[in-house]
């Protein structure tokens, strides 16, 4: 069965939020080694986590210059990420990654 284009991107917006949460790719190069995702589609995927509620933010490291941190959920809203966990191989089927 063909996953819509709605049905993806909610996916991969969950998965990009639980590989953050996660501590598995907590930056855009790490997303993107871990995705496969070109830069422009994580970056946009990040800034889409906002549109599910799901509060994501980048941590500057302290004294470091040009974007040189990590992101991190301080809060999934509505989302329930033992949900996404639950559910990854279905979640990385649906996206291609498996």
């Amino acid at each position: 069965m063909e996953s819509s284009k709605t049905r993806t991107s909610f996916y991969r917006r969950l998965y990009v939020a639980w590989l953050i949460d996660s501590g598995t790719a907590c930056s855009v190069p790490a997303l993107m080694a871990a995705t496969g995702m070109p830069r422009r589609t994580a970056q946009d995927t990040l800034a889409a986590l906002a549109e599910l509620d799901i509060d994501c933010h980048f941590e500057q490291q302290d004294g470091e210059r040009n974007n040189a941190g990590h992101y991190r959920i301080k809060d999934w809203g509505p989302i329930n990420r033992d949900w996404i966990a639950n559910h990854l191989p279905a979640i990385k089927a649906v996206l291609g990654y498996n």
